[in-house]
C-alpha cells in the first residue's frame, strides 16, 4: 500500500487515506444553508473515495461571508441542512469537516462568475469590518475598523459557530486563517495598521487569531481534530512571510491544534505568485519539520505520483485537493489504482465498474 493510502488517526477520527477534498466556496447557499448543489457536490467526493470532504468556508456571521451566497452556520436554523450532508459522507467512509471563516475587508462581493464586484446595500449588500480601514484594492469598500468589543463578539461567533458544527455532524473543523480574510487580515502587517493591542508586533496581530482558537479548542471536543489553514506567505515585500507562519504555528501547537493546512496569498491583489505544480508544499515541508506539527499541502496537486511523493517524503501528512477534484470526483480511486494496483474503496454500487 502506499503512504498515500494508509489510514491516519487523529483523536478518535480516522481518515481512510490521506486525500483530502479542501475546501471550495460554491457561491450556491440560500440565506447560509446549503442546497442541493451542496449535498452533489460534496457528497460525490465521498462516494469518490476521498479521505476527508471539507465543507466550504462557512461564515460565523452574516457580514462574514465573502457574497451572499456563501454557506453560514451563525444560527441554529443552519445545523439540519449540513446534517443531511455530513451523514451522508460519513455513510460513505469519508471524514466530514467543515472551514468556519469570516471574510472581513473582502466580503460583500458578487460571486466570481458575475465579475466578483463589491456590493452596495441597494444589492444585497453591507458594510465590511477589517482590522484596518484599508480597502482590499481599488473600488471596493473601505471596511470598518473593529473595537475591541467587535473582536470579542468574533471570538464568541467563532465558538458558537464550532459548538453549530458538531451538533450537524462534523468532526473536523478548520479554522480559515488565510487568503486575505479576516484573521489573515490582523496576522499581516500589509492590512493591519493597528497601534492598540492587536496591531504592531507579531504577538500583538496574532493576539486575535490566538483568541479565535483558544475559544474554538475550548468548545470543540478533544478528541477530535483541529485545523487552521493559513497562508504561508502574502509574496509581497514587508508583508506577512514564511518566517512569522512558523512562528505562528509555534503558538497554534501549543493552542491545542492539530493540522496546519498551508496555503498561500491572498492579502493583496498585487502579490507576483509563483504558480507552478506543488508551488506552496515548501510552505508545510517547513512548518512540519520546523514546528513538529502534522501539516497538509495544496497547490496544484494533479498527479497521483505527485501527491503519493509528497506523503511519502514527509513534506506533509495530507494533501487537500480542491481544483483536481472539480476535475475528476474519483481521482482517489484512480489514484489506488495506479500507485498499487488496488481497486480503491469504491462504493458497492459501482463495483462493477472497477473489475
Amino acid at each position: 500500500m502506499s503512504d498515500l493510502f494508509k489510514p491516519w488517526t487523529i483523536g478518535d477520527v480516522t481518515f481512510r487515506n490521506r486525500i483530502f477534498v479542501s475546501p471550495m466556496c460554491q457561491y450556491s447557499s440560500e440565506d447560509g444553508h446549503p442546497t442541493d448543489w451542496h449535498f452533489v457536490h460534496l457528497g460525490s467526493r465521498a462516494v469518490g473515495g476521498a479521505g476527508m470532504v471539507m465543507i466550504e468556508a462557512t461564515a460565523v456571521t452574516p457580514d462574514g461571508r465573502i457574497t451572499p451566497d456563501d454557506s453560514g452556520i451563525w444560527s441554529d436554523d443552519h445545523i439540519a441542512g449540513f446534517k443531511r450532508i455530513n451523514d451522508f459522507v460519513r455513510a460513505q467512509g469519508a471524514v466530514a469537516g467543515m472551514q468556519i471563516a469570516h471574510a472581513g475587508r473582502k466580503a460583500s462581493t458578487d460571486a466570481p462568475w458575475r465579475g466578483g464586484q463589491p456590493l452596495g446595500s441597494d444589492a444585497r449588500g453591507w458594510a465590511p469590518w477589517a482590522p484596518s480601514a484599508l480597502a482590499f484594492k481599488e473600488g471596493h469598500s473601505v471596511p470598518k475598523a473593529m473595537s475591541a468589543q467587535d473582536i470579542d463578539e468574533t471570538v464568541a461567533a467563532f465558538a458558537k459557530a464550532a459548538e453549530r458544527a458538531l451538533e450537524a455532524g462534523v468532526q473536523l473543523v478548520e479554522i480559515h486563517m488565510a487568503h486575505g480574510y479576516l484573521l489573515h487580515e490582523f496576522l499581516s502587517p500589509l492590512s493591519n495598521k493597528r497601534d492598540d493591542d492587536y496591531g504592531g508586533c507579531l504577538e500583538n496581530r496574532a493576539r486575535f487569531p490566538l483568541a479565535v482558537v483558544r475559544a474554538v479548542r475550548k468548545v470543540w471536543p478533544k478528541n477530535l481534530p483541529l485545523f487552521v489553514r493559513i497562508s504561508g506567505s502574502d509574496w509581497e515585500d514587508g508583508g506577512w512571510d514564511l518566517e512569522q507562519s512558523v512562528r505562528l504555528c509555534h503558538w497554534l501547537k501549543d493552542e491545542g491544534v492539530d493540522v496546519i493546512d498551508c496555503s498561500g496569498g491572498g492579502n493583496t491583489p498585487t502579490a507576483r505568485i509563483p504558480v507552478g505544480p506543488g508551488y506552496q508544499t515548501d510552505f508545510a515541508a517547513t512548518i512540519k519539520r520546523e514546528v513538529g506539527i502534522a501539516t497538509g499541502a495544496v497547490g496544484m496537486i494533479t498527479e497521483p505520483v505527485q501527491a503519493e511523493h509528497i506523503v511519502h517524503s514527509g513534506q506533509a501528512d495530507c494533501v487537500l485537493l480542491a481544483r483536481e477534484l472539480l476535475r475528476d470526483p474519483y481521482f482517489p480511486l484512480r489514484a489506488a489504482a495506479e500507485l498499487h494496483g488496488d481497486q480503491g474503496d469504491w462504493p458497492p454500487q459501482y463495483e462493477r465498474a472497477a473489475r
